[in-house]
């Protein structure tokens, strides 16, 4: 379908940023012209100057978000308009100046006194950068000269390489093989290997896992140099910054202590047996006298129908998050009254979902909608952003309005768990009832148990690295191998393939990431769980969180919403939740 062939009313209201193009190249030769912050450097020292400063960024960060937030769902639309792309490719140009041009900040208010940076924080006037000003306190046992901070960044492109190296391996030099699949010859690409995985054909599921692992191990030489040179880099740059291990250096940018690292990988631990338990159970469903592990994704119920439109899959979704009442219901429909979403699937449309935030605006979301159940929750998982993203700038000034990533997934997956248990109270076909509860086992496996596991890795890896120990090919082979068995247990054969999964894994070089997909679902399985237990209290301690962008630290901000992730209790009631779950359904199906 090309885009001019769309209702208008499934278009998103691109228009609410900029009415015209035309209106879009003046704000953008406005800000290319006023990128002058170099006035400001040497001066920050002044109460009255750096009050001036950040007032003066605040309206500079605002154009220069909505120019880009413009240009770049205009260049999704459809990525092969010439126009667009350049406007993205300028607006992105742009931004290094910008950040260029703000270089001396970050090391100017290093140096500053902390007595100075303490009385700013109660002067009133600061009251919208009082956060900003803690953690430049915070931080400061981590400076280091003007000269040491120039030289890092000098070196920053060499060392910021390895992720690079990898996504050019990944994405264009994995010598994947061509397979036949429903009656064509394709080149197996990743996606194309998760479609097969996915799939009831357990013969072509074999040969997609034995041939796409075998792309990987055939370069494994050349990906373990390349992991092995992106651990050294977090050593280093955890040294340099003078921080007691890399962990410590990622979660201190995060505001994040260690006990929540802690906290999740010891709590999955204690709780395996529920995972090792649904492995034994899915090996008994399917028949198999052995389960691999291209047998993991397989569909465990099968026959189930679930289809509606648009429309209606949207109606549905506000009527499944009616526990969180009237006020964040009637949020829903004016997304869907006023044209925030782009619905239809078209021909050079970016693929996928996502939601995006704009300054002094409503914010928008891309969708690629498909009348299927997965697509459902699609819908309520990207509103959950668009909603965070509402409060957050409703209830924050413009420096706090933006949550950190730490928490980006929390009410998105709010907005899915209250979906899944709307529609397992409803469901009148035991067969959906045996799907849904076999999708929310999945769920909580692939983003708390796996990326657990891949958060444990990462910390051992580091370990060795920091103390000194060789890592080798054969010795990160043998660490990710014996966690798959910790894991996924006896149940399942544990070959040389899946001892190797950790070198083609991209969030690794995005060292200690993924531990916030389980963090993340950890936290929506709790407040879910007290919205549907508690009411009205949960759903407004929810709103405060929801309200609260980026005003504090985020395991503060979880804690609004009755979540404390320093304490074991939130990672034991997920776990409760997957025992239970696998009990439920484990009853269905007559196990």
């Amino acid at each position: 379908m090309k885009r001019s062939e769309v209702k208008e009313r499934y278009k998103w209201k691109i228009e609410d940023i900029f009415a015209t193009d035309e209106e879009w190249e003046k704000s953008f030769d406005k800000a290319e012209k006023s990128i002058d912050f170099e006035k400001f450097a040497g001066k920050l020292g002044d109460c009255d100057t750096l009050l001036s400063f950040y007032k003066h960024i605040d309206e500079y960060n605002k154009l220069l978000e909505k120019l880009f937030v413009y240009a770049h769902m205009r260049h999704d639309e459809d990525s092969a308009v010439e126009k667009y792309s350049a406007y993205y490719s300028k607006v992105s140009s742009l931004e290094v100046k910008y950040s260029t041009a703000l270089s001396f900040y970050e090391p100017e208010m290093s140096r500053l006194d902390e007595s100075y940076l303490r009385n700013l924080i109660a002067d009133k006037r600061f009251k919208d950068y009082d956060y900003i000003l803690k953690r430049i306190i915070a931080a400061k046992p981590h400076s280091v000269s003007e000269a040491e901070e120039k030289l890092v960044g000098m070196s920053g492109e060499v060392l910021d390489n390895f992720r690079n190296i990898f996504g050019m391996i990944d994405n264009l030099d994995l010598p994947l093989p061509e397979i036949e699949w429903e009656g064509e010859k394709t080149r197996l690409s990743h996606g194309v290997y998760g479609i097969i995985l996915h799939s009831d054909n357990r013969e072509k599921r074999k040969e997609a896992y034995e041939k796409y692992y075998g792309a990987y191990t055939g370069l494994l030489n050349t990906l373990y140099s390349v992991y092995y040179g992106n651990v050294k880099k977090d050593v280093f740059l955890s040294k340099v910054y003078k921080y007691g291990s890399c962990l410590e250096h990622a979660l201190f940018s995060e505001d994040v202590d260690k006990i929540v690292y802690d906290n999740l990988i010891n709590a999955v631990n204690e709780n395996l047996c529920a995972m090792h338990r649904y492995i034994a159970d899915r090996k008994k469903i399917l028949g198999y006298n052995k389960l691999y592990f291209y047998d993991v994704y397989a569909p465990l119920v099968c026959g189930v129908e679930f289809k509606l439109s648009y429309d209606d899959a949207y109606k549905y979704v506000i009527e499944g998050l009616a526990p969180l009442g009237k006020e964040y219901q009637a949020l829903l429909k004016r997304g869907y009254d006023e044209r925030w979403i782009d619905v239809e699937e078209t021909e050079g449309k970016r693929g996928g979902a996502y939601s995006i935030g704009c300054p002094d605006n409503h914010p928008f979301v891309l969708l690629n909608y498909q009348p299927i159940l997965h697509e459902v929750f699609t819908i309520a998982h990207e509103m959950g952003h668009s909603l965070h993203t509402y409060f957050s700038q409703k209830n924050q000034p413009y420096p706090k309005s933006q949550y950190t990533i730490f928490v980006a997934e929390v009410a998105s997956t709010v907005n899915e768990v209250l979906l899944l248990k709307h529609m397992l109270a409803n469901a009148k076909d035991e067969q959906l009832k045996k799907y849904l509860l076999n999708y929310h086992l999945d769920s909580i496996r692939a983003t708390l148990h796996r990326q657990t596991l891949f958060a444990e890795f990462e910390y051992e890896a580091h370990s060795m690295a920091e103390r000194g120990e060789p890592l080798t090919k054969q010795n990160l082979c043998q660490l990710y191998g014996n966690l798959g068995k910790k894991y996924y247990g006896d149940a399942i054969e544990h070959d040389f393939n899946i001892s190797c999964e950790w070198c083609r894994i991209p969030h690794f070089y995005r060292s200690f990431y993924v531990y916030k997909y389980a963090t993340g679902l950890t936290a929506a399985i709790n407040i879910a769980g007290r919205i549907l237990n508690e009411g009205r209290t949960a759903v407004n301690d929810y709103f405060k969180f929801l309200s609260g962008g980026n005003s504090t630290d985020p395991v503060s901000l979880l804690k609004l919403a009755g979540v404390d992730l320093s304490t074991k209790q939130p990672f034991k009631v997920a776990m409760k939740e997957f025992e239970d779950t696998l009990s439920e359904f484990e009853k269905l199906m007559e196990i």
